[in-house]
Order: C-alpha cells, then structure tokens, then sequence
C-alpha cells in the first residue's frame, strides 16, 4: 500500500501513572501524546465517511484507557504500545507516537520520547 496521508492527534492530555521512583508509582502525573498515523486517505476524501477512515475519537478513548489503567516506569514503554494500539487498525501503515512527560526534570518544560512502529515491522 502507499501511504499518502497523515492523521495526527497532537497533545492528548491525560494523567496516569509513569516514573520510576517509588513516590511516582502512588501518583498520576501529567503527560501529553501525539500520534501520527500514516495512511491511505484517498478512499475517505472520496467517500467522506468516517467508515472510510481511522475513528479518532474512538483511538482517543481506547489510548486514554489503556493508559490511565496501568503503570509505566518509562515513557519509553508508553509510546510502543500507544503506536501498538495504533497498528490495530490494519489501515495505517506506520504509527510515529510522541509521549510528553510535563514537568519531569527541574528546569526543563518536559522530557518526550518518540517512537516510530511500522506494520511492516509486527
């Protein structure tokens, strides 16, 4: 398939559980994901039905879900299975996920990660 098209959900903002000293395992902390989503959007922008495409509104709850339901020692891990849940949709060839930890080091905005999975690669 050729990807000629992007989906991106930019800074969904959620709290959940992510860190790796203890105190950060008893807490929710903030965090913000962006997901882009590579595929073919051509049979969407003919059909303009949503059937056509990813549901994002459905993507939003199933990651806000997973993701306020378990605990991560690493942003690391975040991103591989947002892009995980991503891939569940056969359409889209390759998931580019970017979790944002807020407020994680003094002195800095934020530390984010970014992975890259491709269908390919499962």
């Amino acid at each position: 398939m050729k990807t000629t098209g992007r989906i991106r959900i930019n800074n969904l903002r959620m709290r959940c559980v992510v860190g790796i000293a203890e105190w950060e395992q008893n807490i929710n902390q903030d965090v913000a994901v962006t997901m882009t989503l590579h595929m073919d959007l051509h049979p969407a922008g003919k059909s303009d039905d949503v059937a056509d495409t990813v549901d994002y509104k459905h993507l939003k709850k199933r990651v806000m879900s997973h993701l306020e339901n378990h605990s991560f020692a690493l942003i690391e891990r975040m991103a591989y299975e947002v892009a995980g849940i991503c891939l569940e949709d056969k359409r889209v060839q390759q998931a580019d996920v970017m979790v944002d930890k807020l407020g994680a080091l003094r002195y800095a905005d934020s530390v984010w990660v970014e992975v890259t999975r491709k269908r390919d690669e499962m």
